[in-house]
């Protein structure tokens, strides 16, 4: 049975539905990503689990338990926000007993209890300052530090990174998943960074406009997006129309040439238009092992990204990017010059709306 069950949700605001009967069965110590763009309805599903708002419909269950109707003080769970929420007067010590107090543990218990707390985020030097002492990295660790001193059964994060400069994000993101993987915790962790997602998560729920639009593992998610959206917020990806030729077959045709594909076809009529999805990894001005497919293109421009440099070639109807890896000793294809793009077919992924 799994750990955290979310069975037919829905929440409403009025007149205006925000989730649409979502599903989901967490295991127990799984880090699970909810990744979406803002208003897709990702943190009203995280407040609903914690209890600052209640499911229109549906049912919320941990560890067997019913949860959907009771007080967020009712629940186990612990919570790290966006914007740290610690109390300006309280010293960091205190910040993070501050739960076991309100629980009424006894002073060695609580004692014992921040000292490896702080002791798990590497700041025992730095129990006896406030919070306007610290970084914003700092404050963040406290506040993870806060929310797992009582030993909640779930552990929810609400964008907690966002407000970090980008190394800092990056470190500490890293830190999170070292500490739940430690503890074993169940966690919910809210994002619209879809790098973060991709690298910490079990799984992820891509979220659009109150939906479920695929859940699956990092890999699955990236590698084959079941939708048009997915397949354009998770990552860069060209969308490529091509011309159904023979459906039994996974036949298609892109700019005048014609290739086999992997998915299946069998749902469409020959002389249908579908969307091909291609990473811009997966192409290459060279031919290679893997690749099978070749088909010209126009050089549309070259931008220097850092480690990749990603070019932009028209064929066809379509725009197609791809990436070479920055190597001084290559000039990459000028503005206008027509050049021979090549792929594996295989890689070719049908988006289905």
């Amino acid at each position: 049975m799994s750990f955290l069950q979310l069975s037919s949700i829905q929440k409403s605001f009025g007149p205006v539905q925000v989730v649409h009967d979502f599903n989901m069965a967490i295991d127990k110590g799984e880090f699970i990503s909810f990744l979406g763009p803002s208003g897709c309805g990702k943190t009203t599903i995280l407040r609903m689990i914690a209890g600052f708002e209640t499911p229109s419909a549906g049912s919320i269950t941990i560890n067997g338990a019913d949860q959907t109707d009771l007080k967020p003080n009712q629940r186990n769970i612990g919570m790290v926000f966006q914007a740290y929420a610690l109390f300006p007067n309280m010293t960091v010590f205190d910040n993070v007993a501050f739960g076991l107090k309100v629980a009424g543990k006894p002073k060695a218990e609580i004692e014992a209890r921040v000292k490896e707390m702080l002791a798990l985020i590497h700041l025992e030097h730095l129990a006896d300052r406030f919070p306007y002492q610290m970084s914003g990295g700092q404050q963040q660790r406290v506040a993870l530090a806060r929310a797992l001193a009582p030993k909640p059964q779930v552990l929810l994060l609400d964008e907690p990174l966002s407000a970090l400069d980008a190394k800092i994000r990056v470190s500490l993101r890293e830190e999170i998943r070292a500490i739940q993987r430690q503890l074993g915790i169940t966690t919910v962790f809210v994002t619209h960074d879809q790098e973060e997602a991709l690298s910490i998560s079990d799984r992820i729920v891509v979220m659009n406009a109150g939906r479920a639009d695929q859940i699956g593992t990092p890999s699955e998610i990236y590698n084959t997006p079941k939708t048009r959206f997915v397949a354009s917020f998770v990552g860069t990806l060209n969308l490529i129309e091509a011309k159904v030729k023979d459906p039994a077959a996974n036949r298609v045709e892109i700019a005048g040439q014609e290739m086999v594909i992997r998915d299946s076809l069998s749902t469409l009529k020959g002389g249908e238009r579908v969307a091909l999805a291609l990473r811009p990894e997966a192409a290459s001005l060279n031919a290679g092992s893997r690749t099978d497919t070749s088909i010209p293109g126009e050089v549309i421009s070259s931008s220097f990204l850092g480690s990749v440099v990603r070019t932009r070639l028209k064929v066809g109807e379509s725009t197609i990017s791809f990436d070479m890896f920055n190597d001084p000793g290559l000039t990459p294809p000028a503005h206008g010059e027509t050049v021979n793009l090549h792929f594996a077919a295989r890689d070719l992924l049908v988006i289905r709306d």
